[in-house]
C-alpha cells in the first residue's frame, strides 16, 4: 500500500495545472493568506475522501477475495487504464502538434488573481484538484489497517507528499517574498511549457503501475 500511495502522492504533487494556478495565486495581491486558504481546502479534499473511505471499510482492509476487495481492485484497474488511455491521447495530440488550447483555467488566472477572494481560492483548490488520481489513492487506502501505525504514516506521507509543492511554494512566499514571486512566475512559464510532457509522462507511468499491480492481484 505504502508504494503505491507515494507514487500517486507525488503524481498530485507533480500536476502541472494545480501548480501553475498556485503559483499566480501567491504572487498576487494577499498571496500568501490565498495560498494558505488554498492548502488548507486542498488538504481537506484529500482527508475528507480518505476518511469516506476508511469510514466505509471500518479501518480494516476486506478480506482477500472478497467483494469488496474484489471491487476496489477492480476499480483501480479501471483508474489505470483510463489514465493510460488518457496518456496515450495526450502524447499522439502532442506528437500531431503543438498544443494550442493552454489550460484554459490557469490562463483565465492571470488577469483575475488579484481579485480572487479567500472563498475563491479554497474553491479553485476544490477545482483543480486532479480527482481521477485521488480516486487512485482512495481505492489503494481500501487496504488500510488502522490498528497499525505503519497505515497511519502511510496515511500521512501520502497527504503530506501530494501537497508538498504547495506547501514548498508556499514557504518561499513567506521567507523570500521579493526574490520568490519573481522566480516563481519564471517557473510557471516553464511548466506551462512542458506541461504536456510532464501530465503524459504521469499518466502513462501510473497508469501501468496501478494496471499491472491490479491485473496481478486479480488473477494471483
Amino acid at each position: 500500500m505504502l508504494l503505491d500511495l507515494l507514487l500517486i502522492a507525488l503524481a498530485i504533487t507533480l500536476d502541472p495545472l494545480p501548480l501553475m494556478a498556485f503559483v499566480l495565486l501567491v504572487a498576487s495581491a494577499r498571496g500568501v493568506w490565498k495560498g494558505l486558504v488554498f492548502i488548507l481546502s486542498w488538504l481537506a479534499c484529500l482527508v475528507t475522501v480518505l476518511a469516506i473511505v476508511l469510514t466505509l471499510t471500518g479501518g480494516q482492509p476486506p478480506p482477500p477475495r472478497s467483494p469488496p476487495s474484489v471491487a476496489a481492485l477492480a476499480a483501480k484497474l479501471l483508474i489505470g487504464v483510463v489514465l493510460v488511455l488518457y496518456g496515450e491521447h495526450r502524447r499522439r495530440r502532442m506528437v500531431a502538434g503543438p498544443a494550442r488550447d493552454r489550460a484554459p483555467a490557469a490562463a483565465s488566472l492571470t488577469s483575475e488573481t488579484d481579485r480572487t477572494g479567500m472563498w475563491s481560492a479554497a474553491g479553485l483548490a476544490v477545482l483543480l484538484q486532479p480527482w481521477g488520481l485521488v480516486a487512485a489513492g482512495a481505492t489503494t487506502v481500501v487496504s488500510a489497517d488502522l490498528s497499525r501505525l505503519s497505515s497511519w504514516l502511510a496515511l500521512f506521507a501520502f497527504c503530506v507528499l501530494a501537497t508538498a509543492s504547495l506547501l514548498s511554494t508556499e514557504l518561499y512566499v513567506v521567507f523570500s517574498p521579493a526574490v520568490a514571486k519573481a522566480r516563481l512566475l519564471r517557473l510557471r512559464s516553464w511548466v506551462e511549457d512542458h506541461q504536456e510532457q510532464a501530465i503524459v509522462l504521469g499518466c502513462l507511468v501510473l497508469g501501468f503501475w496501478l494496471t499491472g499491480k491490479s491485473i496481478h492481484q486479480l488473477t494471483g
